[in-house]
């Protein structure tokens, strides 16, 4: 696809596109770049140009290593909250760069400023579903039973490919979809900050 070339339907996808990989960002970053490219790299999609990088086998298999360990140290409890921490200065920011890229050379006259705004956009995005998962996952890790954490995990493993295609095939929904879980994301995040910030002064005493 095009961007200089887009109809406003096609906009919308980009839109939708650059809104689910800041989303998707925060939540398993290196499964939205993998799975981004291999959807290019076997002509599933047609990635805009900023993002045709990711097609790159180099980047794919950088990518799928990062999505291998990530997708095990997810499953672990202590250690996802320890790569949760880790990922806090990596996730955001790459979730505004993708989001500038799967938009790159739609922005008209005024590039600069409406890259700006796309930037902050998607790294609000991938702060907030970073905030989300981050804040739930340590909430569930106080609990006595692993179970609860690995059903959370495989949760997250599912929802970025399902919200990357819906991004592609029903952009409209995506949004209507995204609306949802970030304000979902928002009162967790608030919610579980508080419950956990409890349960340490409890065990401080």
């Amino acid at each position: 696809m095009d961007p200089a070339t887009a109809t406003p339907q096609d906009l919308t996808q980009l839109a939708a596109l650059a809104a689910a990989l800041g989303w998707a960002s925060g939540m398993r970053l290196y499964a939205a770049v993998f799975l981004t490219g291999l959807a290019g790299w076997l002509q599933w999609v047609t990635l805009p140009a900023g993002l045709q990088v990711l097609e790159n086998p180099l980047v794919l298999g950088a990518a799928g290593v990062m999505l291998v360990v990530e997708f095990i140290a997810d499953k672990v409890p202590a250690v996802d909250s320890l790569w949760d921490a880790v990922h806090t200065a990596i996730r955001i920011p790459a979730g505004a760069a993708l989001a500038v890229a799967a938009l790159s050379g739609s922005f008209g006259g005024d590039a600069l400023a409406w890259g700006t705004v796309t930037a902050l956009l998607g790294g609000t995005l991938a702060a907030t579903a970073h905030a989300g998962k981050a804040s739930t996952r340590a909430a569930v890790n106080t609990l006595p039973e692993p179970f609860t954490n690995l059903a959370l995990s495989l949760v997250g493993d599912a929802a970025v490919p399902g919200l990357l295609w819906l991004s592609w095939t029903h952009p409209i929904a995506f949004f209507a979809v995204l609306i949802v879980a970030v304000a979902l994301a928002l009162a967790l995040s608030f919610t579980l900050w508080r419950f956990v910030r409890r349960r340490l002064a409890r065990l401080a005493r």
